[in-house]
């Protein structure tokens, strides 16, 4: 009860109903890399497009559920390298920079003359990153799990500030590395990720992949963790 005497209203935490897309495309956005497009909801409503997290992260169909399919022209994509979007797990020419461009190009490409833009986690950096880029063709921002990729960030994040709060997903992460190499997860990290050898490779994006899915929720979230068990999303993550 307020002071007032008045009663709060019921929060509604559902998320709308899935929609299926009403268009889809691959637009080519460089000589090497083509990205997968779609549009569901309002074909006449207020455009918002869903920019994921990652980096590579990739879509959904329940990341269309955030919108109201009757009031939102909803526009998902996935980034270079990421989901359906080729070629798969490209770190050539994959750049920050590189994805507010092409976000400008699928707006032209879709004769958008202007959108929402919705982010979350990697997607909320890129969100604020393409809103600085190009002001007046932003409507609305809206931002959602944070991540600015600040060395803070993924110092906490990644070398054993998160651990206090999932200390037993952390024992994963951490045991693939062995002692000698602790000092810098990160790093070490990196030399199997871009290693010769991909079950070496596919070794370091399982358990990498692992983390973020398990400290993703508060709560376990059993469907996300099971993602992490695909070598082929893992390695992309």
């Amino acid at each position: 009860m307020m002071e007032s005497g008045k009663e709060l209203p019921e929060l509604n935490t559902n998320l709308y109903p899935y929609v299926e897309p009403y268009s889809t495309g691959i637009l080519k956005v460089s000589d090497i890399h083509t990205i997968y497009w779609e549009q569901s909801g309002n074909p006449t409503g207020h455009p918002v497009v869903f920019l994921h997290g990652g980096p590579g992260g990739g879509t959904t169909p329940s990341n269309r559920r955030f919108f109201d399919p009757d009031f939102y022209r909803i526009i998902l994509f996935d980034q270079r390298g990421a989901g359906k979007s080729t070629p798969h797990a490209c770190l050539d020419q994959n750049t920050t920079w590189d994805l507010i461009d092409d976000i400008e190009k699928l707006r032209q490409h879709l004769e958008i003359p202007e959108w929402q833009v919705f982010g979350g986690s990697w997607g909320s950096t890129l969100a604020l990153a393409y809103s600085l880029a190009h002001p007046d063709k932003v409507t609305g921002l809206v931002l959602r799990g944070i991540f600015l990729l600040r060395k803070k960030e993924i110092d906490w994040f990644y070398e054993g500030g998160a651990a206090a709060i999932y200390p037993d997903a952390w024992e994963s992460f951490r045991d693939l590395i062995p002692e000698n190499e602790r000092s810098c997860f990160v790093d070490a990290y990196s030399k199997r990720l871009n290693s010769d050898d991909k079950e070496t490779q596919y070794a370091a994006a399982r358990a990498w992949t692992k983390w973020e899915m398990m400290t993703a929720h508060l709560l376990p979230n059993e469907e996300n963790i099971k993602r992490g068990e695909d070598d082929i999303f893992s390695l992309v993550t």
